[in-house]
């Protein structure tokens, strides 16, 4: 049976979380954590992630990134590759430290980015480790509301600027939603095996975009790449933006082209090119409802 087909794109935000090898931990300690997010540092800067959130349990992450280019695959191949082999090497060890596949839901921006946030940071207050979500290192919580620097890698002012222009009102209001979320379920518990969380538009616009993948959603992403057209081939006759960004979507979202190598070839920037995706597959979404 084929693995469910991941939905990724430039621009999109995912929930990631993964699991220690037979519910082992994957930190023995606090240097380990130090590693893990000087590691992490490293894969958003040259997967070109934006990190809105994190949190490192003992035997799992949550991470709440976004995705510049669709590199989600290769940076969690990197980040979970690259601690292994610190891991293995710093204790004098083999094998696996995680397990399987990494777990990823793809998220819509507004309410459900906030939700997701929140049952992010709140992993510890869940789990009794810690009484409040202050109380922990080891979750963005305490740089997201000022009691701690954030470091370069992580990006706060997204969640904070849903609430207000201003950083103090913001984080004031940040830490009220985060204190009323203790308690809640899980933002996940009636998420389908897509796992798409959002409004029910943005639910069926995923669905479109899976259907419509050309007929090669069974087909491993190495064999798309096999043979696949270039990108002369692709924009070989466009004469318009709308046929433009019919190519930019089939050769990112199909074809596995970054969204630097589509930029480059148009002489867009990669920020271009992902607002353009965006904007394309919501026109291709309205023609269709």
């Amino acid at each position: 049976m084929t693995r469910p087909l991941r939905i990724i794109y430039p621009g999109a935000f995912y929930h990631v979380t993964s699991r220690g090898n037979a519910k082992a931990s994957i930190y023995a300690n606090d240097n380990d954590r130090d590693q893990f997010l000087f590691i992490l540092a490293d894969v958003i800067k040259k997967h070109h992630w934006r990190c809105h959130a994190y949190c490192l349990m003992g035997n799992h992450y949550h991470l709440v990134i976004e995705t510049i280019d669709p590199t989600l695959s290769d940076g969690m191949r990197s980040l979970n590759g690259d601690y292994t082999q610190w891991f293995n090497a710093k204790h004098k060890r083999v094998g696996h430290i995680f397990q399987g596949r990494f777990k990823a839901f793809l998220i819509e921006e507004q309410e459900y980015l906030l939700n997701v946030a929140r049952y992010t940071v709140l992993n510890p207050v869940r789990a009794n480790l810690v009484d409040g979500p202050a109380d922990y290192r080891w979750s963005s919580y305490r740089a997201t509301v000022g009691l701690d620097p954030a470091p370069d890698w992580l990006t706060t002012e997204k969640i904070l600027g849903q609430f207000s222009t201003h950083k103090v009102e913001a984080r004031r209001k940040y830490k009220q939603h985060v204190a009323e979320g203790i308690g809640l379920v899980s933002p996940f518990r009636d998420v389908e095996k897509q796992g798409v969380l959002g409004s029910e538009q943005f639910i069926a616009e995923m669905r479109d975009l899976v259907d419509s993948a050309f007929e090669v959603k069974e087909i491993t992403t190495t064999q798309r790449l096999v043979g696949r057209p270039t990108l002369e081939l692709i924009f070989e006759g466009v004469t318009n933006r709308e046929e433009r960004n019919d190519g930019i979507i089939l050769a990112l979202n199909i074809l596995g082209y970054s969204g630097e190598e589509v930029g480059k070839f148009l002489g867009l920037a990669a920020t271009t090119i992902c607002r353009v995706a965006k904007l394309a597959r919501q026109k291709n979404h309205r023609s269709q409802t």
